[in-house]
């Protein structure tokens, strides 16, 4: 499964930005998707995922009430709304797709077996 994550920039502290994540190929209503992220010097952390039909969605403390995933399976996309960013928030973003069937803990890395190439998020202050 090849996954394709774009919609990172710069933007500045307080403003909002949508990540976007594609998988060509493969229906996303097949898989459970997740985005993580990974700021310079640091280890790669969940921030938030979502269930096949959209119906169960899982955050990170950090970035709740201020982030949203969503899916549109008939675009065959998986999003992310940031609002309110900060510059804590700067960091390269991946998708990531699991295609099992097992309730497997949706915010830990090993759960995805696929991985996007990572989109920059930078928020300056």
């Amino acid at each position: 499964v090849q996954l394709q994550a774009s919609g990172g920039g710069l933007v500045q502290a307080g403003g909002p930005l949508r990540l976007s994540c594609a998988a060509p190929g493969r229906p996303v209503s097949s898989l459970r998707m997740g985005w993580f992220r990974q700021a310079p010097g640091k280890e790669r952390e969940f921030v938030a995922g979502i269930s096949r039909s959209g119906a169960t969605t899982y955050y990170a403390d950090s970035v709740k009430g201020r982030f949203t995933i969503s899916r549109n399976n008939a675009q065959n996309t998986v999003y992310l709304q940031m609002n309110s960013l900060s510059p804590e928030d700067t960091a390269v973003y991946f998708c990531a797709a699991d295609p099992s069937y097992y309730s497997l803990d949706p915010r830990r890395l090993s759960t995805y077996d696929y991985w996007g190439q990572g989109t920059l998020v930078t928020v300056s202050s």
